[in-house]
C-alpha cells in the first residue's frame, strides 16, 4: 500500500466533514483545499556574494525535502547596484504529499521552536483565500544544523487554498492545524 500523508489523511476523514458542517457546502467539490505551499527566500546580498545563493538554495532543500530554485532579478536597480537576470533569492513550491508533510512539521516541531510563541498572526490572508507567514529564524526547523549556516535568515511561506473567502481559508489552515492567535 502507498504511502499516505497523515495530514491529507485527516483532511479526507475529517476536516473535509468539518468545513461541510460550517459553512454548509452541499457538495464535496465544494470545499476548500491547500492547493500548494510556496517557501521563499530573499537573499539581498547576493549582488555581492554569489556563493549566499547556493547556501540559500541549499537550506531551503533541506528543509523542504525538494530542490529550490534561484529567483532572478526582472530589472536592473541601479540604487541595488542589481542587473536584470541576477539571482537574487530561491523558493521551493510544494505540492502533494511534500505539501503536507511539512506542513506537518512545520506546525508539530517548528513552530513550537520559535521563542515566546503565542501563535500565528491572523492578519496575513490577501481577500482570496491566500495566507502569508513570514519566519525571522531557519533554525526553527530541525533539519537545520547550526553549526553549518554562515547566516541566519527568515524565509517567507504561502499557503495557496481554494477558498474563496479569508474566513474558510482561516477556517481550513485552523483544521489542519495551524495556531492563530486568539484575539
Amino acid at each position: 500500500m502507498a504511502y499516505v500523508a497523515r495530514l491529507k489523511k485527516e483532511y479526507k476523514e475529517r476536516i473535509i466533514d468539518a468545513l461541510k458542517q460550517e459553512f454548509g457546502y452541499k457538495n464535496v467539490m465544494e470545499v476548500p483545499k491547500l492547493k500548494k505551499i510556496v517557501v521563499s527566500r530573499g537573499v539581498g546580498a547576493a549582488v555581492a556574494d554569489k556563493k549566499l545563493i547556493d547556501h540559500a538554495v541549499e537550506e531551503l532543500g533541506i528543509i523542504t525535502g525538494q530542490k529550490a530554485v534561484a529567483t532572478i532579478s526582472k530589472k536592473d536597480v541601479a540604487a541595488f547596484k542589481l542587473r536584470k537576470g541576477m539571482p537574487i533569492g530561491a523558493k521551493v513550491t510544494l505540492r502533494g504529499e511534500r505539501m503536507y508533510e511539512f506542513l506537518d512539521r512545520l506546525v508539530t516541531t517548528a513552530l513550537p521552536r520559535v521563542r515566546d510563541f503565542q501563535g500565528i498572526r491572523a492578519t496575513g490572508f490577501d481577500g482570496r483565500g491566500n495566507y502569508n507567514l513570514g519566519v525571522t529564524e531557519q533554525i526553527i526547523f530541525p533539519e537545520i544544523n547550526i553549526d553549518k549556516i554562515n547566516r541566519i535568515n527568515g524565509m517567507d511561506i504561502t499557503f495557496v487554498t481554494s477558498a474563496d473567502t479569508d474566513k474558510e481559508a482561516k477556517s481550513l489552515l485552523t483544521e489542519l492545524g495551524l495556531p492563530f492567535k486568539k484575539n
